[in-house]
């Protein structure tokens, strides 16, 4: 989950009218979004770098990939919700997670449509398809038309890119 205050950039919509800039609104920590508005974002650079580890920075922020079956959440079968580490925003449940053999975790969906963003990757002489965290648009991993009905999908997510709460993970 996440800790500490983080602050965004931009302009919260309901204290435009007194021209507070939203860089200047502290967010509590079990939330991303303004406490005023419910606008979300990501945090600073410098925030991002002091709060994540280099490698979960390295996946998300630089698109970098963890080597295969390093990842705790590879082989994790708890029952819970996955969280995408940089603002916590829900982004796949356990209840869509299947063991692929790849050594990434796989989910055969999101948690909702609307949690992830996807994104055309012509990186390294590949097509690919890119998934981000739609909220604050962390990369995750990429999705692939090989995945178990009933959607066809895997979505080959990096451990470092997300967080684990126990749960339900409906």
């Amino acid at each position: 989950m996440l800790k500490g205050t983080f602050t965004f950039k931009g302009m919260c919509p309901l204290i435009l009218k007194v021209n507070v800039p939203f860089s200047k609104v502290n967010v509590p920590s079990c939330s991303n979004r303004c406490y005023l508005c419910g606008m979300s974002g990501k945090p600073s650079d410098a925030e991002l770098r002091a709060r994540l580890t280099a490698g979960q920075y390295r996946v998300t922020q630089e698109h970098g990939t963890e080597r295969a079956f390093t990842g705790e959440h590879c082989h994790n079968t708890r029952t819970g919700t996955y969280l995408c580490v940089v603002c916590g925003d829900p982004v796949f449940s356990s209840a869509a997670k299947y063991d692929s053999g790849s050594g990434w975790p796989s989910f055969w969906q999101p948690v909702a449509a609307k949690s992830v963003a996807e994104v055309d990757d012509r990186a390294h002489g590949m097509v690919r398809t890119e998934v981000r965290c739609a909220n604050c648009g962390a990369h995750l991993g990429h999705v692939f038309e090989d995945g178990p009905q009933p959607t066809g999908q895997r979505f080959c997510i990096n451990s470092a890119a997300l967080d684990f709460e126990p749960g339900s993970g409906s």
